[in-house]
């Protein structure tokens, strides 16, 4: 028995930030942004919306799209670096917005590679015969913890998010491989410095801008390109798949040039290779299921079509995933 999706969706805020309103913010020009990480704009909540906002969004248009009721879930697994709460799930807060009273659930923090952590878990919850349905969902308000001085990190990225509604099937779709890695070595390249235990937020904390995102730009983009290759190749490996065999790949919407180059690695064609980036930025957990459910909205991925997942994040974590496509509404 496999866990299928069943139905996709995504959130996207309605606010803009284009280039050339980071031309008026930090040092730096449309032109430069395009041609080093292929992004022309992001997406911003507005003051008044969270991270658990977007997520409760993405939540009930899986349930309107698969026709179940909220008792009918069991699992919700939130995959995210901007939790509304440090102490309160992400995961329990849309679970009464939504009203899904017999599902229990939990948030997964692994960057940009959580949801596909958090997919592999609740496939394997699902293939337990315990759960029958499951709500996985990757979201950020990346605009909560970056400094809109700094451009390193300004221009990369976005809020925004997408999920999956998987179910168990007696068919051959679903999740049929993975790869998952982490490495903690690399945690001090990409992080936020303060705000948890290690360092608590305080005056000097604040002052020196410690609770924004701090990227060491060159090595997470090595690190990332190398790992996302690999994992991809070892998975086509593992299934005895040559790179023609992928209908689609879904990389982490992290940099155009880093999907461009781990492509090339991997053997892909450009019409394999599925890019939105230009449209959102880098919305960490969130790229691969807005990326899913473009697809499925523009028939690029049908019944039996194979896909390939992988992505790279701050931790360091990484992971690939191949997925055979069924019945998705």
């Amino acid at each position: 028995m496999n866990a299928t999706i069943t139905a996709t969706a995504k959130y996207i805020p309605k606010n803009i930030l284009s280039n050339k309103d980071l031309e008026r913010m930090v040092d730096t020009n449309e032109e430069w942004i395009k041609s080093r990480t292929g992004i022309e704009k992001r997406h911003l909540v507005d003051e008044d919306e969270a991270t658990s906002d977007m997520c409760a969004s993405i939540a009930q248009k899986l349930l309107d799209k698969s026709q179940k009721s909220a008792e009918e879930i069991d699992i919700i697994i939130i995959a995210t670096s901007t939790p509304d709460h440090l102490v309160v799930s992400t995961a329990a807060i849309v679970q009464d917005k939504i009203g899904a009273t017999n599902a229990w659930g939990y948030d997964i923090a692994a960057a940009c590679t959580g949801f596909i952590y958090a997919l592999e878990t609740g496939a394997k919850l699902i293939e337990s015969k315990k759960y029958n349905n499951a709500i996985i969902i990757g979201a950020d308000t990346m605009s909560a913890i970056i400094d809109y001085e700094d451009r390193n990190t300004c221009v990369i990225f976005g809020d925004g998010g997408g999920g999956v509604l998987i179910e168990k099937t007696h068919n051959d779709y679903g999740v049929l491989d993975s790869i998952l890695h982490t490495d903690g070595s690399g945690s001090k390249f990409l992080t936020i410095p303060a705000g948890g235990s290690r360092n608590p937020a305080s005056n000097e904390t604040i002052k020196n801008k410690m609770h924004f995102v701090y990227q060491d730009g060159k090595t997470a983009f090595k690190h990332a390109v190398n790992r996302m290759a690999e994992v991809s190749m070892k998975i086509l490996q593992n299934n005895s798949l040559s790179p023609d065999k992928i209908k689609l790949f879904i990389p982490h919407q992290a940099n155009k040039r880093i999907i461009d180059l781990t492509a090339k690695k991997c053997g892909l064609k450009e019409k394999q290779i599925f890019i939105n980036i230009e449209n959102y930025g880098n919305t960490t957990a969130g790229t691969i299921p807005i990326a899913i459910d473009e697809a499925v909205n523009n028939k690029m991925i049908i019944e039996n079509d194979l896909l390939l997942l992988t992505a790279f994040g701050g931790g360091f974590t990484w992971g690939s995933m191949l997925i055979k496509w069924g019945n998705v509404n």
